[in-house]
C-alpha cells in the first residue's frame, strides 16, 4: 500500500501538493473559524454593536462594527501563521531564502487580510441590515470570505513565496 501511495505521489507531483495544501487550508480555516468564534461571540460580543465612528477610511470602506474587525483580524492572524508554517515545511518543502519567503508572504497576507476585513464587513454589515444576522450567516460569511482569498493564495504561495532552489544536475 506504502508503494501505491509512493508511486502516486511521484507520478503526481503538482496534484499531491495541491492536496496537501488544500488540507492544510482546510486545517487553518478550522483553526481561524474556531478563533473567530470565540472572539466574535465571548471576547468581543461587547464590541457587535459598537460602531466604527472614529476612523474615516474603515468607514469609507465599509466597515461598521468593532467586534467583527477584531474578531477577524486576530482570527486571520492566528490561520495565517500556522499556514505559512505548515506550507513551507510541510506542503512545498520550501529552501529559498526564508528572509524573503517571510516578506512577499507577509505582504501577500497584508492585502489578504485588508480585502477580507474590508469584504467580510461589507457582507457582515449587509446580512445585519437586512435582518439576516445569526450564528449561521454569520458563520457562513466567514467561509466565503476565507474561500475567496484561495484564487490568489494557492498561486503565489507555489510559486512565488514558498519556492524550492533547483536542484543541481548530477556530477557525471
Amino acid at each position: 500500500m506504502a508503494e501505491n501511495n509512493n508511486s502516486f505521489t511521484q507520478k503526481h507531483k503538482e496534484l499531491w501538493k495541491f492536496i496537501k495544501f488544500t488540507f492544510t487550508g482546510a486545517s487553518t480555516s478550522i483553526l481561524e473559524m474556531a478563533v473567530f468564534a470565540l472572539l466574535q461571540y465571548v471576547v468581543f460580543r461587547s464590541l457587535n454593536e459598537m460602531p466604527v465612528t472614529d476612523n474615516a477610511v474603515l468607514s469609507f470602506l465599509g466597515i461598521q462594527y468593532k467586534g467583527y474587525m477584531y474578531a477577524y483580524f486576530f482570527s486571520a492572524a492566528a490561520g495565517y501563521t500556522a499556514s505559512y508554517i505548515m506550507n513551507r515545511k510541510i506542503t512545498f518543502h520550501a529552501d529559498a531564502n526564508i528572509v524573503l519567503s517571510t516578506i512577499l508572504y507577509v505582504l501577500m497576507v497584508v492585502f489578504t487580510v485588508f480585502f477580507n476585513t474590508w469584504f467580510g464587513a461589507f457582507l457582515s454589515t449587509l446580512i445585519k441590515n437586512h435582518g439576516y444576522e445569526n450564528v449561521w450567516t454569520v458563520m457562513l460569511t466567514k467561509f466565503l470570505v476565507m474561500s475567496v482569498s484561495f484564487l490568489w493564495t494557492y498561486p503565489l504561495q507555489r510559486f512565488v513565496i514558498h519556492r524550492k532552489r533547483k536542484e543541481e544536475p548530477a556530477a557525471e
